[in-house]
């Protein structure tokens, strides 16, 4: 566990970069890769002007150049995800002051739609970018990252309140300051759940692609070259062969990036479990193996991890000092006190804002109906959550307790993750209309297609952390059936389905915009509730009741996380101390 910047042979000679086989096999690949980087850069600053139509072919064979155009995206936006995230949860988890203002924050933003977003960044970023199409790819790569970034936050921010006592005392004994403890053990310990997260996060990036890449706000109708806009311009000619072709080409996509660099990852990410034993189970990859074999990767690899080692020097506790802890950290009562009046002076600021708004551009009345339309999406949300928590938790835990099988469902799960709801509305509209099957009862399993897996892959990742020795204990002791369930499975895996029901309950809402305003051709099938709100005044480009509809589930998505969610979490802190 204290061992992510001090890996076995980081300090032996460096090898001879006389190249072997293995470094032959990998040149090739490397080349290829960095290739098609550097070309799908150099198509993401060509010139454009607004207004200007771009042309996105249904052939076929333009899906390859897509698909790397997309992946580029999700990338790009992954990484500043993933450096949001850590600074994120760093600053949350050891600050308490701050604490109290990131996590409600996190909450907010977590709640805005990607189409919010999209609204607001949008213009800034052609703004910053005149005449190039540079400007709206980086809108395009915000509102990916809109997507990505929540659920990762969260799990490393639950991971660093949750690091197990004896770790903590391990780490005081060691007199670790707050960079060397972050680096040897809260990152290391988190490492599991984010990289399940991070998959999560690239499935959410394919889910709310349609949107990023083709952006219609108002009258703005911008596509940018993609899968997910090859997909929007399919579903308005209603070509169901162009969207099987895509459909082929995001499964392609998906276990290309997942061979060559998830299941890397995730191999290596093995030894960072909390336990001694890992046997046959650990996760194996192939292209890790290579390179370990490789003379030139391991050279530069070992050359890497001397540099980062060589940063834990740079912070380090003074003698007789006792290091960081993972709790927040408490501050002067006054100070903490004058802090939260500060807030509630902001929040009621805030609130005086949305009094004046409401009073001067859309009403009353319509503030009424738009709650009472958010009443109805929620009843949907909780519902859904639990049926899919019900399903969902007993198989994912299945799973995380068998390291060789989810090797095998990992690419079949991110696919499914990935499926953008909009693909189905070719069948759900024709069994709908054909059935003439209620659109309020039956749109609304589409909110939880897409965010169901966040509870999947946070379960899976928890239960692969519990030790081979407390399951071979609860074997010894004769546990089985519901009573092995209850005191071995559920609180272990109990903080990583809290952060899972979190991100899965705030990503349905979000989904609420795609799920209750299905459109097929010119058929049109819409359900009550505020995702319907949100979309339609999008259309029409009624900038003031879309600010109405985002503020309203926010409002919404808020209560339920701090009245409900935020409880849960608190007990699942609890019991880790315990």
């Amino acid at each position: 566990m204290f061992e992510l910047f001090n890996p076995h042979g980081a300090e032996r000679t460096l090898l001879a970069t006389t190249p072997n086989r293995w470094d032959w096999v990998l040149l090739p690949l490397v080349l290829a890769v960095l290739m098609a980087i550097g070309y799908g850069a150099m198509q993401m600053v060509q010139p454009f002007a607004v207004g200007e139509a771009t042309d996105i072919s249904l052939d076929p064979s333009n899906l390859p150049y897509y698909l790397l155009r997309t992946i580029l995206r999700m990338f790009t936006a992954l990484a500043f995800a993933l450096l949001f995230s850590l600074t994120f949860a760093a600053v949350a988890a050891k600050y308490r002051a701050a604490e109290k203002a990131m996590i409600p924050l996190l909450d907010i933003l977590q709640s805005v739609p990607i189409l919010g977003f999209q609204a607001i960044a949008i213009a800034p970023f052609i703004a910053l970018f005149p005449g190039n199409l540079f400007g709206v790819e980086c809108a395009a790569i915000f509102a990916i990252f809109t997507s990505q970034a929540w659920n990762m936050a969260f799990s490393v921010y639950q991971s660093m309140r949750t690091v197990p006592p004896e770790l903590n005392e391990a780490a005081r004994v060691f007199q670790l300051s707050g960079w060397q403890r972050f680096w040897r053990l809260e990152l290391p310990y988190a490492m599991p759940g984010l990289l399940w997260n991070m998959m999560m996060s690239m499935s959410g990036g394919w889910f709310f692609l349609v949107a990023a890449e083709a952006i219609s706000v108002g009258k703005q109708d911008i596509k940018l070259p993609g899968i997910g806009a090859y997909i929007a311009v399919a579903i308005e000619a209603r070509d169901g062969m162009a969207i099987l072709w895509a459909i082929v080409a995001m499964l392609s996509g998906i276990l290309l990036y997942d061979q060559l660099f998830f299941r890397p990852l995730l191999a290596w990410a093995d030894k960072f479990r909390f336990e001694e034993s890992q046997g046959e189970t650990a996760q194996q990859s192939w292209l890790l193996d290579w390179g370990r074999r490789s003379r030139w990767m391991r050279a530069l690899s070992d050359r890497i991890w001397i540099m980062l080692r060589s940063t834990l020097g740079w912070f380090v506790a003074r003698p007789g000092t006792v290091a960081t802890r993972t709790a927040a950290k408490p501050l002067n009562p006054l100070w903490l006190r004058l802090w939260g009046w500060l807030l509630i002076a902001a929040a009621l600021l805030a609130f005086y804002g949305l009094l004046v708004f409401v009073h001067s551009q859309v009403g009353w009345h319509e503030v009424a109906h738009v709650f009472g339309l958010g009443l109805i999406t929620l009843l949907r949300v909780l519902l859904l959550i639990g049926l899919a928590s019900a399903v969902w938790v007993p198989i994912a835990v299945w799973i995380g307790l068998r390291p060789q099988y989810s090797q095998r469902v990992q690419a079949l799960a991110q696919f499914l993750a990935a499926f953008p709801v909009n693909l189905m509305f070719p069948l759900v509209v024709f069994v709908l209309v054909t059935l003439q099957l209620n659109p309020n009862i039956w749109l609304s399993p589409l909110m939880v297609f897409g965010t169901q897996w966040y509870i999947l892959f946070n379960v899976v990742a928890g239960a692969s952390t519990i030790p081979n020795e407390l399951r071979l204990a609860a074997d010894n002791l004769g546990l089985k059936g519901w009573l092995k369930w209850k005191r071995v499975y559920l609180p272990a895996i109990f903080p990583s389905y809290i952060t899972g029901a979190i991100t899965a309950s705030g990503g349905s809402w979000n989904a609420s915009i795609v799920a209750e305003y299905v459109t097929w051709g010119k058929t049109t099938l819409m359900a009550d509730g505020l995702g319907s709100y949100i979309k339609q005044m999008t259309d029409v480009g009624d900038f003031h009741r879309i600010a109405l509809g985002i503020g309203v589930m926010c409002i919404f998505v808020m209560l339920l996380n701090r009245f409900f969610w935020r409880k849960l979490y608190l007990l699942a802190e609890d019991r880790s101390e315990e």
